[in-house]
């Protein structure tokens, strides 16, 4: 082997070895950052909500002021506990509706986009496409006006309604289908199957990574949604999550011990979904990419 081969491949690899360090140093710097608030509140959770006030958030460990005392508060059984568990279910409950009926609209509009032919089609994904540009802010007031109109303020249907028929994941449901096998469809219909039981029974199962990556994506949304709930309820006892949370925060007195406390309880949720399909995102992005 000559020489200068040896020595090409030697720089190769060093270069290789560099750009490996550099990528991991510049990685174990962003993951640093990301976790620091999640470690540091999770950390004031175990501290009384004057030591928050007075030190402020912190990564440094005082033993001697820790305990278990703000998760007993949220589990004792108290008014404000009670109330706490309230908003917990009604995150739950608008989560689970949303992303279900998120997930079946938003496939099925996406499936007739992609799998049939008719007249101004290209127009109607490119109006669907045009409004995912379109700031939440500036949609804010008509469809507050449509709730009010449609006399679903203070319901759990006026929150879920305006997003149901997302555009992000509709595209994303495009994308993965456009390169799927329309012969699948002909297959489907020479054994007698009617265009539903082709879209439900042969075609979604095939679809099911895009389904897990959106299912994920759709309920993070859902679970952490602030603005858009707190414009439509009125009643104390239909707040979710997010809201009621807020209101620990007064002119009058602060509840941080019950604050804090709830908002790392307020993380598990999402946080056990996406360790436990994690995968699922990786594998329904990569194949949506790769088919679109």
């Amino acid at each position: 082997m000559p020489a200068t081969d040896t020595v090409k491949k030697s720089s190769s690899k060093i270069g290789a070895t560099i750009g490996s360090v550099f990528a991991t140093g510049l990685f174990a710097i962003v993951s640093a950052i990301i976790c620091f608030p999640l470690l540091a509140g999770l950390i004031a959770s175990f501290r009384p909500g004057r030591e928050l006030i007075r030190k402020g958030l912190s990564i440094s460990l005082d033993p001697s002021s820790m305990n278990l005392n703000n998760y007993n508060y949220l589990f004792c059984g108290n008014a404000d506990s009670k109330k706490y568990w309230m908003w917990f279910k009604n995150s739950m409950v608008l989560t689970v509706v949303t992303v279900a009926l998120t997930l079946i609209i938003c496939y099925f509009v996406a499936y007739s986009i992609t799998m049939y032919e008719f007249r101004f089609k290209r127009l109607f994904f490119l109006l669907v496409i045009a409004t995912m540009m379109v700031p939440f802010e500036i949609l804010m007031l008509p469809l507050y006006k449509e709730i009010i109109a449609f006399k679903l303020i203070d319901t759990m249907a006026g929150v879920m309604l305006p997003g149901l028929c997302a555009s992000s994941t509709i595209f994303f449901f495009h994308q993965y289908m456009k390169s799927l096998p329309k012969e699948l469809l002909d297959s489907g219909r020479i054994d007698g199957a009617n265009e539903y039981r082709i879209a439900v029974s042969i075609m979604m199962p095939i679809a099911k990574p895009a389904f897990s990556a959106m299912a994920i994506l759709c309920a993070m949304g859902a679970w952490n949604n602030m603005l858009w709930p707190m414009l439509i309820f009125r009643s104390a006892n239909k707040f979710t999550l997010t809201i009621g949370l807020n209101t620990l925060l007064t002119p009058y007195g602060n509840n941080y011990d019950m604050l804090i406390a709830g908002s790392m309880m307020a993380i598990i949720p999402i946080l056990i979904l996406f360790l436990l399909f994690q995968k699922y995102i990786v594998d329904g992005m990569t194949a949506g990419a790769v088919k679109g």
